[in-house]
């Protein structure tokens, strides 16, 4: 379905980004890795998937705190795909403290890599999409962009700040080929909610999957953790003829929590 498209995903060497590359390319995208870390393992694994639909594999690793190495790895995707058709902007980091504690350079940082990255390689993609009339941008923001939680208050401004940049960039590109919708998942196992079941395993003395059944008992009334793969398969919907006319939405797969 998306032969000759290239997709560049932020924060993709692992997690929900790495789940969402393997997808994009199973339908045959070329993909533009991004993020820390082992990269070699998630490049085979993205290749590995879209091997039968002949899909290619780059990667850049822009420190997406940095508009100047964003504005590299627009570049770099270009120069090595002729443009950016598919833009799924998944960056991100936590951290845990009440507002009065929360430490300056914390707030900052998630700001700077969970809103305005977005905000940087939106801008820079839409020209080539909108010259070519066609473009799929995919904001991963949370459920924490529609809902609240407490000693969360850097992310969830984040979260909620990209659902905005989600609306008000569908708004701008309605008349066109290029649609701009956001992912707002529940809990889903990456590294970053791993921490936070270790954590409250260390603090209640429980096992970790007890934990886990706590931490989903708290808020996801399905008591499953959305996957990877999953929120990979909603991006591929979103990508699809089907969705060209879903704009702006913010599509929530949590499990029932924002039900309640």
């Amino acid at each position: 379905m998306l032969n000759g498209k290239t997709a560049l995903v932020t924060g993709s060497t692992s997690g929900i980004g790495l789940g969402i590359a393997k997808a994009l390319a199973r339908q045959g995208a070329n993909i533009v890795l991004n993020g820390f870390g082992d990269v070699d393992g998630p490049r085979a694994e993205v290749l590995a998937a879209g091997e039968a639909a002949g899909a290619r594999v780059a990667y850049h690793g822009a420190d997406m705190s940095r508009p100047a190495e964003i504005e590299d790895m627009l570049k770099y995707a270009a120069s090595q795909f002729g443009r950016v058709d598919i833009l799924v902007n998944n960056a991100g980091i936590q951290h845990v403290a009440s507002v009065q504690d929360f430490p300056v350079e914390k707030w900052d940082a998630i700001i700077a890599i969970n809103l305005t990255s977005a905000f940087h390689t939106t801008r820079l993609a839409l020209p080539g999409m909108l010259a070519n009339d066609w473009g799929r941008i995919i904001n991963v923001a949370s459920v924490h962009g529609l809902v609240g939680s407490a000693q969360k208050s850097a992310y969830v401004a984040a979260k909620h700040g990209i659902v905005g940049l989600t609306k008000v960039t569908a708004l701008e590109t309605a008349p066109t080929g290029v649609t701009c919708n956001a992912i707002c998942p529940g809990w889903v196992l990456t590294p970053l909610v791993q921490k936070q079941v270790d954590a409250k395993a260390a603090a209640l003395g429980i096992s970790n999957d007890e934990a886990k059944k706590v931490l989903l008992g708290e808020k996801e009334p399905s008591m499953q953790f959305t996957t990877p793969e999953e929120l990979g398969e909603l991006a591929v919907f979103f990508c699809s003829a089907a969705a060209n006319n879903v704009r702006g939405v913010a599509w929530n797969m949590d499990g029932g929590w924002v039900a309640q």
